[in-house]
């Protein structure tokens, strides 16, 4: 029986990282190094990528490979993935991290977030990235893992993929209701369909010996105004948004044989608020 040290070790595993070059995709290429795995950090901003490609081997050592690719370019996929094997040989784990945030921001005297006036084009470009990008990082990813007979999928879902906004956090003083800002739609969309996609992907390829779990993260302190913070934590048990990397312990033990019974499960860790 494997003591709980060894359970967590991810020594000479592969992990793609998708947002690679963003605050939580630094933190989950963190862990897995720390871990003994090998980061690979995936994004389509590429001063964001060797941003955070130097600070992993300022901090960590090691000096993590970047793919500059666009995750709703199929074809773009599989040339990163084809670079990836040429430089590993293998992936054993793959973090579906990248997803569009859309600013709550107001646009005139109508607020573009309602839905009533929310673009089309946005709608399309939202889901793109964040469930469709998924998607793809599934074909071409865990594909491989599936034909290799072992790996790991992990979705970062949110809170927000369990309950509906709370729309009062984004009141503005002054407006009326129909042009009060709001978060929007695409968001909620898009982190309950990585649940979804977490389901079903956890039993397409189970008898592969991939296995599949969402992580649904709560708010993270990165530079919010005072306002929106003060509102956002009286919604919190805890009483505070989460640091940057309060989660990974959360990764540690999705990606690692520590959770190796765990599959179709969403790890909801957001200080109590979605049980409020």
């Amino acid at each position: 029986m494997a003591s709980p040290q060894t359970l967590f070790r991810l020594d000479g595993r592969v992990a793609v990282i998708t947002g690679g070059a963003g605050l939580l995709g630094y933190q989950h290429a963190a862990t897995i190094a720390g871990l003994g795995g090998l980061p690979v950090l995936l994004d389509v901003n590429q001063a964001g990528l060797a941003a955070n490609a130097a600070r992993l081997a300022e901090e960590t050592g090691y000096q993590a490979l970047t793919l500059l690719a666009d995750i709703t370019d199929l074809e773009a996929l599989d040339a990163a993935g084809a670079q990836l094997l040429e430089r590993h040989g293998r992936v054993d784990i793959l973090i579906n991290n990248a997803a569009r945030n859309p600013k709550v921001e107001s646009a005139g005297d109508k607020d573009f977030s309602r839905l009533e006036h929310f673009p089309w084009e946005q709608w399309r470009l939202d889901l793109d990235v964040g469930l469709g990008g998924a998607f793809n990082c599934a074909k071409v990813f865990g594909a491989e893992m599936a034909r290799r007979g072992h790996g790991v999928i992990v979705n970062i879902a949110s809170d927000l993929g369990v309950i509906a906004p709370d729309q009062r956090l984004y009141r503005v003083d002054g407006r009326e209701d129909d042009q009060q800002p709001v978060k929007p739609v695409t968001y909620s969309v898009v982190k309950h369909g990585l649940i979804g996609l977490t389901k079903y992907l956890a039993t397409y390829w189970c008898e592969q010996g991939v296995r599949c779990n969402a992580l649904s993260p709560g708010g993270v302190y990165a530079g919010q105004n005072d306002v929106f913070v003060s509102k956002l934590t009286q919604l919190i048990p805890l009483g505070r948004m989460a640091e940057a990397d309060e989660y990974r312990g959360a990764i540690a033990f999705l990606c690692s044989d520590a959770s190796s019974y765990m599959n179709g499960a969403n790890l909801v860790i957001d200080g109590g608020r979605s049980t409020w």
